[in-house]
């Protein structure tokens, strides 16, 4: 039995040394992989910058990246000067604040009454909203189009706003109910106790709680409608409101493109969303994760 027992031993031993010996081998096998993809992903990014930097004619030929020969510094003046960045940055970034701040107030309030309150048909009423979830954007632009226009609303900033909110709120309130669930009862009741309202248990109590899904869904909200054009080329006709994206069409006609001018403005349009996404990374894990595990 004894030597039974020694050997098996010395084979549990020889298989943890070859296990050991196979770790550093896998784990840089796993880097190599993890690095191949994180390339694959920044690429497109690269691409878009090194065109941003070529005149339109060095477009054309079989290379994929090209280092400019001079670097086209007037793409980017262009972009500012005929392009109009300034104005439609402007008017990008009222409308996406004034969505990702309702939204996220509207999130945290309907969360609250559908994680702490007990009411009738709460249950079919959260359904209902996350229905939203499955509604694709371009089958709500006509019918859209007809109540704005009955409601005086086209080329007005609430065509794309209050739309904007409604695709929103159903994947807010996913996350910041969740978010709730993971958070103790007894705090509230306390807060109560000690003579806090509804209202002042919810906004000195809960939503300092909740800070991590809230910033969540302000960044998800953030990425989705900083670059939206479906909704805003049918619902926005002057130029007055345009959003950043119509900079493109400014460069686009029907015989030719200032190609290198698109690029610049495609690149504008994406540092914002790069760096607040690289910024807030880790803030998004937390706050899409915190729900998961409930207790």
């Amino acid at each position: 039995m004894g030597a039974i027992t020694a050997k098996t031993n010395r084979e549990a031993q020889r298989g943890n040394k070859k296990k050991a010996a196979a770790a550093p081998a896998l784990k840089v096998i796993l880097h190599l992989i993890l690095w191949a993809v994180a390339l694959l992903q920044i690429f497109p990014l690269i691409w878009l910058i090194n065109y941003s930097f070529l005149k339109s004619g060095d477009f054309f030929g079989s290379g994929i990246l090209k280092w400019p020969k001079s670097f086209e510094w007037n793409n980017y003046v262009n972009a500012f000067t005929y392009g109009s960045v300034p104005r439609f940055l402007l008017n990008s970034l009222m409308i996406t604040t004034v969505t990702i701040v309702v939204a996220a107030f509207l999130a945290l309030m309907l969360g609250y009454a559908f994680t702490r309150m007990e009411w009738k048909l709460r249950g079919p009423a959260m359904a209902f909203i996350m229905l939203g979830m499955i509604v694709p954007i371009h089958a709500t632009l006509l019918p859209n189009f007809i109540l704005f226009d009955k409601l005086n609303l086209i080329d007005n900033p609430l065509s794309l706003i209050l739309p904007y909110i409604a695709f929103s709120l159903p994947i807010s309130l996913l996350i910041i109910s969740g978010f709730l669930e993971t958070i103790p009862k007894s705090i509230e009741e306390s807060a109560v106790m000690d003579g806090c309202s509804v209202f002042g248990v919810i906004f000195r109590i809960i939503m300092p709680m909740t800070k991590p899904a809230i910033a969540t869904v302000c960044i998800m909200n953030f990425i989705s409608w900083w670059n939206e054009f479906i909704m805003a080329n049918t619902f926005l006709t002057s130029e007055t409101f345009k959003t950043l994206p119509f900079s493109i069409m400014k460069f686009t006609g029907q015989y030719s493109s200032n190609y290198g001018a698109q690029f610049a403005v495609m690149t504008i349009i994406a540092l914002p969303t790069v760096i607040i996404y690289l910024l807030f990374t880790e803030q998004m894990s937390r706050g899409i994760t915190a729900g998961a595990v409930k207790g």
